[in-house]
């Protein structure tokens, strides 16, 4: 095998594991924040640290973390959702307006227009803060537990290699 394919196929294999890992994170902090429901969020009044907790604690014994990683990751969790806490109140008024301008009897296009790029920047804020705290988490994190969240999250979702 050439230098060029052995390059080729690290490279491909690390943006594979920064993608599963991206989604592990993007998709349980995005359910969170958008739905509101018991995927850590009380009663639409506030995350629960609990939950972060119990969520970190299970993760961090599918990769073997110690102590002081699984401490680190539950106050990177903890400080992300607190962060989006106001982007998710944000987005539940977004939709609450959305509902009020297509039920109008006139359509306002130009304030459907306003809704749309208010949301366009709360969705990149909230992609931003979770962005930021995946790679706090891969800081935390060995390259050798990383590899063992790929191959967990592959095994899990029926992934296959391509």
């Amino acid at each position: 095998m050439d230098e060029t394919s052995t390059g080729r196929r690290r490279f491909f294999r690390r943006a594979a594991i920064a993608t599963l890992i991206g989604g592990l994170a993007a998709g349980a902090g995005l359910t969170a924040w958008a739905h509101g429901g018991p995927r850590g969020w009380h009663g639409g009044e506030g995350f629960s640290e609990e939950r972060v907790e119990r969520m970190v604690k299970h993760f961090g014994v599918e990769v073997d973390a110690t102590a002081e990683q699984k401490a680190k990751l539950t106050e990177i969790a903890t400080a992300a959702a607190k962060d989006l806490q106001p982007l998710r109140e944000k987005a539940r008024e977004a939709r609450k307006q959305a509902m009020e301008l297509l039920s109008s009897p006139a359509i306002d296009r130009g304030a459907i227009e306003r809704l749309r790029a208010e949301q366009m920047q709360a969705a990149d804020a909230a992609s931003k803060r979770l962005t930021q705290a995946l790679a706090d988490v891969a800081e935390v994190l060995t390259p050798e537990q990383r590899k063992q969240l790929a191959e967990r999250m592959q095994k899990r979702r029926g992934w296959r290699h391509g």
